[in-house]
């Protein structure tokens, strides 16, 4: 009996965790920290090109030269003028902004 306890326990925590990471919404994290200077769709305004030339298009040849974990970095870490979201954002958090990036047609 104890056994199958411990086995429903560990059984409910991952079920808990797998729910959890499926219900992280990149696309609502994305239009709350990233649309701002990346734009809907992935591409930057030329008002935000001209404060931020270095800022990128989210197009096939940005996605060419990045894998995912690029991708998680780079959010997590910043570069150039783009803050670090390390700190305002889980890495789960994280990782489903990035997924979700990858689906933007700019």
């Amino acid at each position: 009996m104890r056994r199958s306890i411990i086995v429903l326990g560990v059984m409910a925590a991952a079920f808990s965790t797998s729910v959890a990471a499926q219900s992280v919404d990149g696309k609502a994290l994305y239009d709350a920290n990233c649309k701002k200077c990346h734009g809907v769709a992935g591409k930057p305004s030329d008002g935000i090109k001209k404060m931020n030339p270095k800022i990128e298009t989210f197009d096939a040849a940005f996605f060419a030269k990045r894998t995912d974990p690029d991708l998680v970095k780079g959010i997590a870490e910043g570069k150039d003028k783009m803050k670090p979201f390390k700190d305002k954002m889980k890495a789960d958090e994280i990782a489903a902004v990035a997924k979700y990036i990858r689906t933007l047609k700019p």
